[in-house]
């Protein structure tokens, strides 16, 4: 086996667990982790949350489950290219989203707005408080009781937090957590967790574009406008005059999907050779990130993301959507804030002291958990449909 690049994050110098444990005797210490996520009941609840079209839209489009799925694919091949950790890698895509409320960000959004007087919400923060306290499987410990690396890269992927980051409103949550397991929440995360949210980037804008042709919320002459897009399906359906529009679409995506990975790539390599990383140290502490597009490719990328705003984000049938999300979730909060006793037991429990901003806490937390239907399904049942 080749040796990782001297500036990934080594199994040899990981900084353990919150909670000591025995090591496995099959596993790395982050391929432990990615197995611990694998089989948490939030994940399995991913497969039910919206990604941009409510799940019983239709069996085809992405859902948080699939999205994550191949968020990890790229991350997995972005790491094995630059040879550093994928099994971490892939822990970090897997786990980046389990935090997302139903409905996507329409339901993050809602709970944003009435948790702002109660310390906020959103949804990287809810992923730590889904794998530190809210998952419920061990005798020893609440949450999954990951590694300090996956912590840190669960937390910071997207960058620093605080005053040297662009988020510089941190959550009590991450605060909290940091003041026990120091996150050093103002430097940039290593380089596996940067990894997965570029990742994250190349999965959902290819794959929303592939779900908005599919649903008919925009045609192919549409992307025509596009930089590099536009040019890879005129070249495509240029070199594929007489096959099934479907596949040409596949085959599209996959073409552009393919050159951002190795923009990615080219660009990272170039940073490598710029900064000369010799730990994963030197990367947190670099001040800028070390995985990136070129500037052309970011040019494309943000170009692709006002396409989707516009015409896919949206777009009436998507904001119909998103509108009866945002009242289904912020009616569920005032229902059960202002009705504690109908929360289930374990809820109430967990809520019970600690005046309303525990009791707002642990609303936003079990809302939070909900899929798209269960949430439909309790604004029903309580009378508010």
């Amino acid at each position: 086996m080749t040796s990782l690049a001297r500036y990934s994050s080594l199994i040899k110098e990981s900084r353990g667990r919150f909670f000591p444990e025995s090591e496995s005797p099959t596993r790395t210490c982050f391929q432990r982790d990615r197995d611990r996520i694998i089989h948490s009941t939030a994940f399995r609840r991913l497969e039910y949350k919206t990604q941009v079209f409510v799940n019983h839209e239709g069996d085809h489009y992405r859902t948080r489950l699939t999205h994550s799925l191949e968020v990890a694919q790229v991350a997995r091949s972005l790491a094995r290219s630059l040879n550093v950790n994928e099994d971490l890698a892939e822990t970090l895509a897997l786990s980046h989203d389990l935090g997302h409320t139903p409905f996507g960000h329409a339901g993050e959004n809602s709970l944003s707005k009435v948790m702002q007087k109660y310390g906020g919400f959103d949804h990287n923060s809810q992923s730590l408080a889904v794998v530190t306290r809210l998952e419920r499987r061990y005798p020893s410990f609440d949450g999954l009781n990951l590694t300090w690396e996956t912590l840190e890269g669960l937390v910071k992927h997207n960058g620093p937090l605080g005053n040297t980051g662009k988020n510089k409103i941190v959550s009590s949550e991450v605060i909290k957590f940091s003041q026990k397991f120091d996150l050093e929440l103002d430097t940039y995360a290593g380089i596996e967790a940067q990894i997965a949210a570029i990742s994250d980037d190349i999965a959902y804008n290819n794959h929303d574009l592939d779900d908005g042709l599919r649903a008919g919320l925009f045609s192919i002459k549409d992307l025509k406008v596009l930089p590099e897009v536009g040019k890879i399906f005129s070249d495509t359906y240029g070199e594929l005059p007489n096959v099934e529009e479907s596949i040409v679409v596949h085959e599209c995506i996959r073409r552009l999907i393919g050159n951002m990975i190795s923009d990615c790539l080219i660009e990272t390599k170039r940073r490598l050779r710029e900064f000369k990383p010799n730990s994963a140290k030197d990367i947190r502490d670099m001040g800028t990130p070390i995985v990136g597009f070129s500037d052309k490719m970011l040019k494309v990328e943000q170009s692709l993301k006002e396409f989707l705003g516009k015409h896919m984000y949206r777009h009436d049938k998507v904001t119909n959507m998103t509108n009866k999300a945002k009242k289904v979730v912020e009616e569920l909060f005032i229902k059960f804030f202002e009705n504690p006793d109908l929360l289930p037991i374990e809820w109430q429990r967990r809520g019970r002291i600690g005046g309303e901003e525990k009791i707002a806490r642990s609303v936003a937390d079990y809302i939070a958990g909900m899929t798209d239907r269960f949430a439909l399904d309790e604004h029903s049942r309580l009378g508010l449909g």
